[in-house]
């Protein structure tokens, strides 16, 4: 698949049904990755949840992406999962998954981790926080020069992730960005699938531009 576009990352949501209403339309508003993330639920709940998701997204066509659980991702056969620092030995993950699944890295401001990345196989690379964000108040912030320098070194689609809003997101697109993983500003949207296609016409956008 071509990874660029909308990057969808589920907030901690205990009802399973809202959650799945919540995807759902964002997927409908254009969505090109989900990536399950919850940070509350028990793994019991986690698995049920991550489960109903990989369902949804089959509906769509659309690849389901497990945060920092790589045993999850392997248990349900989901198609890939995002790793940070503290997630295990990026090698042993990459071989785990195999070849025909995504491995996405966080990199926070790294560009020596992204270069670690790459050289196991990930399949993309993720920076920040770019922005003040909602759910990690507290995150390393990346200058803006790092996605354009990552992608012309590596050669990977590099993704950003942290306080991205339909305001700021042009700003990472120009900077060489392939992928804008959003949490609050989409799934807290009054109109999730309206949030979406506006999100997703940034990109089409900036290729007519």
């Amino acid at each position: 698949m071509k990874l660029k576009g909308l990057y969808a990352v589920t907030p901690d949501l205990a009802d399973t049904a809202d959650l799945l209403h919540r995807t759902g339309r964002t997927l409908e508003g254009g969505a090109v990755l989900v990536q399950y993330r919850n940070k509350t639920a028990g793994a019991a709940r986690r698995r049920e949840q991550a489960l109903a998701l990989l369902g949804l997204c089959r509906q769509h066509g659309v690849p389901l992406v497990i945060n920092d659980d790589l045993a999850l991702a392997l248990d349900i056969g989901a198609d890939g999962a995002h790793l940070g620092r503290e997630d295990g030995d990026l090698a042993a993950a990459r071989a785990a998954l195999g070849p025909g699944k995504l491995l996405g890295v966080s990199c926070y401001d790294e560009m020596e981790r992204a270069r670690e990345a790459g050289r196991i196989g990930a399949d993309y690379i993720a920076f920040g926080s770019f922005f003040a964000s909602p759910t990690k108040p507290a995150a390393v912030r990346a200058p803006l020069t790092l996605p354009g320098e990552a992608r012309a070194e590596l050669g990977l689609p590099v993704c950003a992730i942290g306080g991205i809003t339909l305001q700021n997101a042009p700003q990472l697109i120009a900077a060489g960005v392939d992928l804008l993983a959003v949490i609050s500003d989409l799934f807290e949207a009054p109109d999730m699938r309206a949030r979406a296609i506006s999100y997703t016409r940034l990109f089409s956008e900036r290729v007519i531009s």
